[in-house]
């Protein structure tokens, strides 16, 4: 069982850094701006596994419209808490976004490799517009120049667990967001 006030990660400690309570908010506002963006337009929202699948769902919880989703799966981590540099496709969409209104919804943009990579995945297709949704943006790790038109929190560049992000692919079910203690 953990204990969501403190995680320990081996001898690494991790203390909350964003509630449920916190997210649940958010989640409401950035539901009412894609409600009123997206109503009218049947938009596709393409979530980034697996990290986005709890903020994606959530999300779509809020955001009373009709819309289809589908998935891309990325892999740029392994076990580390540290980015490789090379992102994979290990997972293609399975919908037409020729013509459609699409939102990427990501969990975290950090250096923002990833999204520099779906951008480039998205030449092959014509879509009528594309954004992007992160829950958390790292503004201060940017390596790469990229338009994030909603963005859930702005963070410091600390790495971070819970509410789908991992650790080795762990404590993704954490309701909160958690930072690594100094």
């Amino acid at each position: 069982m953990i204990s969501e006030d403190v995680i320990y990660v081996g001898n690494e400690k991790f203390v909350p850094m964003i509630t449920r309570d916190q997210i649940n908010a958010r989640l409401k506002e950035l539901g009412e701006e894609l409600t009123k963006e997206y109503e009218d337009k049947f938009p596709i929202f393409i979530g980034i596994l697996n990290g986005s699948f709890m903020f994606l769902s959530d999300l779509l919880r809020e955001t009373p419209i009709n819309c289809e989703v589908d998935f891309f799966k990325l892999s740029s981590y392994g076990d580390r808490k540290i980015s490789s540099g090379n992102v994979k496709l290990l997972k293609e969409l399975n919908a037409d976004i020729n013509g459609r209104h699409v939102v990427i919804v990501e969990d975290i943009v950090d250096s923002g490799l990833s999204i520099t990579y779906i951008e480039k995945l998205l030449e092959e297709y014509t879509p009528a517009s594309v954004k992007v949704a992160s829950l958390l943006m790292k503004p201060g790790s940017l390596k790469y120049d990229v338009k994030i038109d909603y963005i859930g929190f702005e963070i410091p560049d600390k790495f971070v667990i819970g509410y789908g992000l991992d650790y080795a692919q762990k404590y993704r079910n954490l309701g909160s967001i958690y930072v690594l203690s100094e």
